[in-house]
């Protein structure tokens, strides 16, 4: 297994195995500061690589960090860029620079997947992309994730929990509350731009849901298609794409 995928995020960085057949290998995760790794961040990966296919949305000093580890063991580093198009995917950004590498790559493996989709990443951010059965990205949108909001509650009222509480449709205390309230925020934009797509399609799309965040939605969305890898997925496609 010479070829590696890598996924850098701004909480951790996600990696597999290029399977020969051009799937995904198995999935390890290492966490990160996001500052630097830990000293055995790197024991699971080979001692020599032949090819590794990055995507990074994390800070410039941990992106070169990776490098400097992947090149040591020898490996041909190609950093995943935004393309207007790519195996059979049309973006709706006229600057394909505006859209994160992350998201892209995400509608890349959903349109491999076949069909309509609308793609929730759960991160530092929640984004939703919608994508029409023929591969047209229809744009999408962007908004705090619930983790993000209840750190920036903590900052501006320190008495206000940044963590805890359950999911309740009317919480009877504030912990509760801020739990409810913030998972709501993230459901409530989903369940409308599932609705809007409807319009727009005339038939509800899949629901595709990844990132780090994804558990805290999951029970609320019962009709959701959890797809923990998709950005190696679409970083994989890019992969074989760039073969042909």
């Amino acid at each position: 297994m010479g070829e590696w995928l890598f996924d850098l995020g701004n909480t951790r960085l996600k990696y597999a195995p290029l399977d020969a057949d051009g799937c995904v290998g198995g999935v390890c995760a290492v966490a990160h500061d996001g500052i630097a790794f830990a000293d055995d961040a790197w024991d699971a990966l080979p001692s020599h690589i032949r090819t590794a296919h990055v995507a990074s949305v994390a800070s410039p000093a941990l992106r070169d960090a990776l490098l400097q580890v992947l090149q040591a063991r020898g490996a041909a580093v190609k950093l995943a860029a935004t393309q207007v198009e790519c195996d059979g995917l049309r973006i709706a950004y006229a600057d394909p620079t505006r859209l994160g590498v992350d998201r892209f790559l995400a509608l890349l493996g959903a349109h491999a997947r076949g069909g309509a989709w609308l793609v929730a990443g759960v991160g530092t951010a929640l984004t939703l992309d919608l994508l029409d059965d023929a591969g047209g990205h229809r744009g999408g949108r962007i908004a705090p994730s619930p983790a993000l909001m209840r750190d920036a509650l903590q900052m501006r009222a320190r008495q206000l929990p940044a963590q805890g509480g359950d999911y309740r449709e009317f919480a009877g205390d504030t912990l509760d509350a801020l739990a409810s309230g913030c998972t709501g925020a993230a459901l409530g934009l989903i369940e409308r731009s599932l609705r809007e797509a409807v319009t727009l399609f005339g038939s509800t799309p899949g629901l595709l849901l990844h990132g780090g965040g994804a558990a805290a939605l999951l029970p609320h969305l019962p009709a959701v298609v959890h797809a923990p890898s998709l950005v190696l997925e679409g970083l994989a496609r890019q992969a074989l794409a760039r073969r042909l």
